[in-house]
């Protein structure tokens, strides 16, 4: 059974044992949450209403900081430059189940 959710503005495809990277979320490491689903898939799809009574438990596993990300202008004849750096904050979460 897998299971679609959405989270920081994105959807991501998880199954029970997954371990993801998403937008920040609040929580220490070890604390356990449930998400709602958009979708679930298995024997056979449910969207809509049909997912309304289904929970998807995960854990947050850490916090970290993705890789960093150069960012450069230019602009030709007049000698415009500039560089600078992001790196995106996530949290890895855990899905320990699928429930319904």
């Amino acid at each position: 059974m897998f299971a679609i959710i959405q989270t920081g503005g994105k959807q991501y495809r998880v199954q029970e044992g997954d371990v993801i990277r998403v937008e920040s979320l609040v929580g220490e490491a070890g604390d356990t949450m449930d998400l709602t689903p958009i979708f679930v898939g298995g024997e056979k799809a449910l969207f809509g209403d049909a997912v309304s009574n289904y929970v998807v438990n995960a854990e947050v596993v850490e916090h970290g900081r993705g890789p960093k990300i150069y960012i450069r202008k230019y602009k030709s004849g007049v000698q415009y430059r500039r560089r600078t750096g992001h790196r995106q904050d996530f949290t890895a979460i855990k899905i320990t189940g699928i429930k319904g």
